[in-house]
This record gives C-alpha cells, structure tokens and sequence, in this order.
C-alpha cells in the first residue's frame, strides 16, 4: 500500500453511470484481498452507486467524500 493509503487509483471523471461501476468492478477483479482501490468520480450519483455497490458485493467503503465536484471513494477489495 502506498503513503497515501491506497494500492491502486482509478480515474472515472467524466463518466456517467454505469461506467464508473464498471471500471471499478474491473480493477478491484484483479487486486488482491485487503487491497485499497481510490476511485475519483464525477457523476453526482456516484455515492449512492458506490455504497450500493460495496453492500451488495461484500467489498468495504471506508471514505467517501466530495472535493470541488469530485467525488473520491476508498474501497478495500473483500
């Protein structure tokens, strides 16, 4: 894991809903468990999506949070 407390990064600014899902699904596919993916979104349901989500596929959200219109999601793969 890195200083900044993640061990993969995913751009997704600019994508609209499902895409962001998506992409993350993908990533966290090929981390391993206990791994920490930063995800960056823009999509104002992002939040939502993301909490959905990580409920639904056992994956944990440990932050969300909003920075000037993005939104920046830590997700620890299960």
């Amino acid at each position: 894991m890195s200083a900044d407390g993640f061990d993969a990064e995913l751009d997704v600014r600019l994508l609209a809903c499902p895409l962001p899902i998506l992409r993350a699904k993908k990533s966290l596919s090929a981390m391993s468990s206990g791994q920490v993916l930063k995800v960056v979104a823009t999509d104002k349901g992002s939040p939502k999506d993301f909490g959905d989500f990580c409920g639904k596929t056992g994956n944990e959200l440990l932050a969300s949070t909003e920075e000037g219109g993005e939104f920046i999601f830590l997700i620890r793969r299960r």
